[in-house]
């Protein structure tokens, strides 16, 4: 059994000493072979007197255990505490080290997406869960004890409401907020006091456990890299703002040699049985095997990991990444360079924020193994191109006089040595409250057993905003009512059913458990499935159309089909000679595809009718999941056919959140066959381009699932996944290989037939496959590829005496029904499991032949 050794000095009973409750938590942190700092230590001592604490240190400085603290203090007290902070992967990671410490029963997650042991006494769950709790419960929330990590994303622009809304109703609990780059600090110190009534710490130090020295880079990014290599600063983070530019930086540094032979060598032995089949996975084995790591959104998972894996064993040089990194990504480095001091915010391009700034370049240096951290700026492309040519003229006077300077590009937001001095000694912003108010927040409150209206109008009065900000809240709150209350979703309750103190109006709705707009979404996806005809041959297309319009946008791969529409329209229309400047109109009207546009936006304003709380969120149709279903595409040929290479993470990412939907929000009753032979498919892809994020979600939506060994650090991580462990999943990714086959068959494209195999060493060529199919077109007009033809009642599957094989048979479907004509292929079980995906191996087509 597990050790877990905070557990272990739980106190049999929670009436304990505080002393003596401290006493055993030191003991455990002499156990790890730590010794508190001094705001680490001020921090504990100030908790465990009951007092809110605001804990302002650098990056490293050991906030965690702080907030470790607090969840022993809560759990040995026989309370309840909980965990927040923005990303759900830094949640997942975060519950699995408590589970650790404090045993699985006692640590639960959830975070909208898959909830684990949800009423455990410690709760680890994203800003959004515990807003939630805040709304329907206010100062009867269940947790005591609230750690909220990563505070400074109060001020961001979409989510900072969730940070602030327990800070307006939960009173009778005790804060821990913790940032690296809080700012300034005393107006959250006045809030918590007035809020809680307790007294409230400032824990604030600008010493870091390893200091930082800083330079500036007149040379080129490749010199820089050079010379920090040589100087035994690697491993060095890299740093870009577009997944692109990470990208295109680490292929450019494949001139470059970082590594000894000995380093490769090394590497290459820990890649070895490392899989690497998608269609980018060539570029990162290249990288990785040359000590250059790449680190960003838009990979696989699993390459993300291995790179982490990698650079904890010290054998990357370099790493190209995202600014990301600021975030808690486990990527251990010694040297941050800066490759821009200016970044697009979403609205414009504007150099760095001080936070942006310290947040990036606070994760250089590694606790326990740097003496110093690196951060390194690099100066713009244009000063450095003329630095390199005024050293080229010598000083010498006519070739200065002739020299044409390098400008920058227009729209260029430049930046200086002077610019990056100010950044280093710059104070984080002020943190900006971005309180709003919804139909969301309004039907929370609302639904509180206590008088909701007067709780709604004490939480817009205590937010954090101006005076006029306020009003401006109170007026769009009385209009949300007043639309609430005439679409009878509330009703005003007579005076002589209303209890002193208590509701004042009945909420007509039934509000889910983690209420938020993408529930929200799901409520609309369960409304509409039951108007659609579940006879349509479409049927099973139009489920996954719903499943994926009330998904977010991935824009990456929406802009690349928008830009092959107009490609192919463009094609099109001047070969039908259509004027220049109507092609041009033409295609401005184009949109990516959206089946079922009109029935899903009709249906959806229909929705947003009755159900107006959606407030300014809309539904958004789009063909990705669907494309790749009905067009028999894989992930790698999904990939190739749209040059997603640098992508594959957003395509995974979005095929999961639709397998999500579809198994976890689509109701039993809409799951006919097709469905759930689509959902298998989908299922099967995931597992066999990376199996990472679908079993990570199996496994926490497992209601007996406990993380017990799989926890424990140093644990070799999982062989590859077999993708024919699960019959359904394997059968429906070979049905797609089938048909992959049959689309150019049914063309007499016979030898892109026998090319759609892939199969090595086959016996059949293009000549044989065409003499095997006359018989069958003097009999037959055509081979169907329509929705009846997919229908999985056409495909059997046998296993062979020898187990390691299946024989599977697919019906050619004719257009007269007779469907007297089969393709029978064998597919090698090992093969498939060794390439992740399933090969066919023809072995004839002909007549149906009864057994």
């Amino acid at each position: 059994m597990s050790d877990h050794p905070l557990l272990r000095r739980l106190p049999t009973t929670p009436d304990c000493s505080n002393d003596e409750l401290l006493d055993r938590f030191l003991d455990y942190v002499a156990e790890k072979k730590l010794e508190l700092y001094p705001a680490q230590e001020e921090a504990v001592l100030a908790l465990f007197e009951g007092q809110n604490v605001i804990l302002n240190t650098p990056t490293g400085s050991g906030k965690s255990l702080v907030a470790t603290a607090l969840h022993f203090l809560s759990l040995a007290r026989g309370r309840r505490s909980v965990y927040t902070c923005p990303i759900k992967a830094l949640v997942n990671e975060k519950f699995l080290a408590l589970c650790r410490d404090f045993g699985p029963d006692n640590v639960g997650m959830a975070t909208g997406d898959a909830t684990v042991n949800r009423h455990a006494p410690i709760l680890c769950c994203t800003a959004e869960i515990l807003s939630n709790y805040a709304l329907r419960d206010g100062e009867g929330a269940p947790f005591r004890e609230v750690i909220m990590d990563e505070f400074h994303y109060y001020a961001d622009r979409e989510r900072g409401v969730a940070w602030q809304v327990p800070l307006l109703t939960m009173a009778k609990s005790r804060f821990l907020l913790m940032s690296a780059t809080m700012g300034a600090t005393d107006f959250f110190q006045k809030e918590l006091i007035r809020l809680t009534g307790a007294e409230t710490s400032i824990v604030s130090s600008q010493t870091r456990p390893v200091p930082l020295e800083f330079s500036y880079a007149e040379t080129s990014v490749d010199v820089t890299l050079q010379e920090l290599v040589g100087a035994c600063r690697a491993p060095v983070y890299l740093v870009h703002f577009t997944q692109n530019d990470a990208a295109q930086a680490a292929q450019d540094l494949m001139s470059l040699n970082f590594c000894t032979q000995a380093e490769k060598a090394s590497i290459k032995e820990h890649l070895v049985g490392v899989k690497f089949a998608s269609p980018y996975g060539k570029e990162v084995k290249k990288y990785l095997s040359h000590g250059v790591g790449i680190h960003h959104a838009g990979l696989l998972p699993k390459y993300r990991v291995l790179v982490e894996q990698l650079a904890q064993k010290g054998l990357l040089k370099v790493i190209c990444g995202t600014d990301t990194l600021g975030v808690g990504v486990n990527v251990p480095i010694r040297t941050v360079v800066l490759t821009r001091l200016s970044k697009y915010g979403g609205q414009k391009v504007a150099t760095l924020s001080a936070r942006d700034f310290h947040q990036i370049t606070g994760r250089a240096g590694r606790r326990g193994f740097d003496d110093i951290g690196y951060v390194v700026a690099q100066a713009p492309e244009h000063v450095i191109e003329n630095a390199k040519m005024d050293a080229k003229a010598g000083g010498d006077a006519k070739k200065l006089r002739k020299m044409v300077k390098k400008k920058p590009p227009e729209g260029f937001v430049g930046w200086s040595e002077d610019t990056f001095k100010k950044l280093q000694s710059a104070a984080p912003e002020p943190l900006q409250s971005r309180f709003q108010v919804s139909h969301g927040m309004l039907l929370q409150v609302l639904s509180r057993e206590s008088d909701g209206c007067r709780a709604m109008q004490k939480l817009i009065r205590d937010s954090h905003e101006t005076a006029a900000a306020k009003k401006q809240h109170r007026d769009r709150a009385w209009q949300l009512f007043r639309a609430l209350v005439t679409r009878k979703i509330i009703e005003i309750l007579p005076k002589d059913q209303r209890q002193p103190g208590g509701q004042k109006l009945r909420v007509n709705v039934a509000l889910q458990d983690d209420f938020s707009l993408n529930y929200t979404l799901s409520l609309y996806l369960i409304d509409t499935l039951a108007l659609i005809d579940p006879n349509s041959p479409n049927y099973a297309a139009d489920v996954m159309t719903l499943c994926e319009s009330i998904l977010e946008n991935p824009d990456t791969i929406l802009r690349r089909q928008l830009s092959k529409v107009k490609d192919e329209a463009m094609a099109a229309m001047k070969e039908e000679g259509v004027p220049y400047e109507e092609r041009i109109e033409r295609l401005e009207a184009l949109e990516y595809p959206k089946p079922c546009r009109e029935f899903v936006y009709s249906t959806f304003n229909e929705f947003s009718a009755t159900h107006p709380w959606v407030g300014q969120e809309n539904i958004r149709p789009k063909s990705i999941a669907r494309e790749m279903y009905e067009n028999f595409r894989s992930f790698t040929d999904y990939i190739n056919d749209y040059e997603l290479h640098r992508a594959e993470g957003v395509l995974l990412r979005h095929l999961s959140s639709v397998h999500k939907v579809l198994a976890q929000t689509v109701p039993d009753q809409f799951k006919t066959e097709p469905v759930q032979e689509m959902e298998a498919w989908l299922a099967g892809v995931l597992r066999g381009t990376d199996s990472s994020l679908l079993d990570e979600w199996e496994r926490l939506r497992d209601p007996n699932w406990k993380p017990g060994e799989e926890a424990e650090e140093g644990k070799e991580p999982e062989q590859a996944p077999d993708i024919t462990r699960n019959r359904r999943e394997f059968t429906a990714l070979i049905r797609t290989e089938i048909f992959k086959f049959l689309r150019p068959l049914a063309t007499e494209s016979y030898g892109a037939a026998i090319s759609a195999l892939g199969a090595p060493g086959s016996e059949w060529n293009a000549e044989k496959l065409a003499a095997a199919m006359d018989p069958y077109y003097d009999e037959h007009d055509r081979i169907l590829l329509d929705a009846e033809a997919r229908n999985g009642r056409h495909t059997y599957v046998e296993a062979i005496e020898d187990g390691r094989t299946w024989r599977v048979c697919q019906v050619l479907v004719d257009a007269e029904a007779i469907n007297d004509w089969q393709a029978e292929f064998r597919v090698d079980l090992a093969l498939a499991r060794e390439e992740g995906k399933p090969t066919l191996i023809l072995v004839s087509v002909g007549p149906v032949v009864a057994d």
